[in-house]
């Protein structure tokens, strides 16, 4: 039996400067065949050009881009043999759908038979399959977005870079291709990098992930073990949402104080921690009404805001340690101004030192 070798792409030191201003930091990068890689940061924190780097779409200053091995740093993108989905769909005005699908295939000389089935297997996907006499002037902009997507997967490329494909889709569709892409792109023989502002999205796909933050790569490796295990608060950060809440503590002796009096006591690696002031980090779905449990402490406050999101809650509030957000689920209604008890589960917060990085988290409480 024939084992397959993961091609591999390997970004080495690269950096990006515009008009003297640095946007990619010294980056290096490696993605392979069969896994599903994600780029995870803000608007602005380098995800964009950092695909266009990837692509050939924008030069480097320094470093270099190895494929499988080959330096590919000076090749020119159409030499590439590359997919590119935009948030922005870009297609063919003057050509139907079944056309825009297919423009690839014919540049690559595929028989009308493997066109035809190529194009109607990947529009039944994304439910294009009605649409595919039409002219894009005739579609929304969710099946815009739809038909450049498909035009990127149908053919058979070494690398797929999807840049916040499912940004202008409906939420329903949204959460369809959420499950169905991972699976459909596992499929090929293909490196895949995909980015998006949104935590949720890169747990839901696992895979591997890089935080970035300001055009720096602040961590990378699997997905569930950088939300879970953040090197630093900035990774923390990008990877939470609503914001992961820090106050700031003392440690003394066996204990944890915050400035509101309250405190825990701390057990195994925690307690042999040295004594001084730390940043206690903790993601605001860590907390319930009424918990009384082991590593569950009470939290007291005066609520800011009260938001509902379909059927969870989000509640904005502040004491003396600072401003907190907390998600719950289930529908709460507080109003301004209104005391609130809560309870917090300490053994899933993560201290930081002074300079944001991790000396404690959850796994090692």
């Amino acid at each position: 039996m024939e084992i397959k070798v993961a091609m591999k792409l390997e970004l080495k030191e690269v950096v990006k400067t515009v008009h003297g201003k640095t946007h990619i930091y010294p980056t290096s990068l490696t993605f392979k065949s069969g896994d599903f890689n994600i780029l995870l940061g803000t608007t602005g924190s380098g995800k964009t050009t950092l695909m266009q780097i990837i692509a050939g779409l924008e030069s480097i200053d320094s470093g270099s881009i190895y494929f499988d091995g080959k330096d590919v740093t000076k090749v020119p993108v159409q030499k590439r043999n590359i997919s590119m989905v935009y948030q922005s769909f870009i297609n063919y005005p003057n050509f139907s759908v079944f056309d825009n699908i297919a423009s690839p295939l014919h540049v690559a000389k595929f028989s009308k038979v493997e066109i035809k089935k190529r194009v109607g297997d990947i529009a039944e996907l994304l439910k294009l399959s009605p649409l595919l006499d039409r002219n894009p002037s005739e579609l929304s902009g969710g099946q815009q977005q739809r038909t450049a997507m498909a035009r990127a997967l149908v053919k058979d490329s070494s690398l797929v870079l999807l840049d916040e494909p499912l940004a202008n889709l409906d939420y329903k569709l949204r959460e369809e291709l959420r499950d169905e892409l991972p699976p459909l792109l596992a499929k090929r023989d293909s490196i895949v990098v995909y980015s998006t502002t949104e935590p949720l999205e890169a747990l839901l796909f696992g895979g591997n992930t890089a935080t970035l933050h300001e055009g720096k790569v602040v961590q990378f490796g699997p997905t569930n073990e950088v939300y879970q295990y953040p090197n630093n608060l900035t990774s923390a950060q990008v990877f939470s949402e609503p914001i992961m809440n820090q106050v700031k503590v003392i440690k003394k002796g066996s204990e944890l104080f915050m400035h509101s009096g309250a405190k825990w006591q701390l057990k195994g690696k925690a307690a042999n921690l040295d004594d001084g002031g730390y940043t206690f980090g903790i993601r605001p779905h860590h907390f319930k009404i009424g918990a009384k449990n082991d590593g569950f402490i009470r939290i007291l406050g005066k609520v800011d805001i009260s938001e509902i999101s379909g059927s969870d809650s989000v509640i904005h509030f502040k004491n003396d340690d600072g401003f907190w957000i907390v998600h719950l689920s289930g529908i709460h209604s507080h109003s301004f101004g209104n005391s609130i008890e809560l309870y917090m589960d300490t053994t899933k917060g993560i201290l930081f030192d002074d300079n944001g990085n991790t000396v404690l988290n959850s796994r090692e409480g």
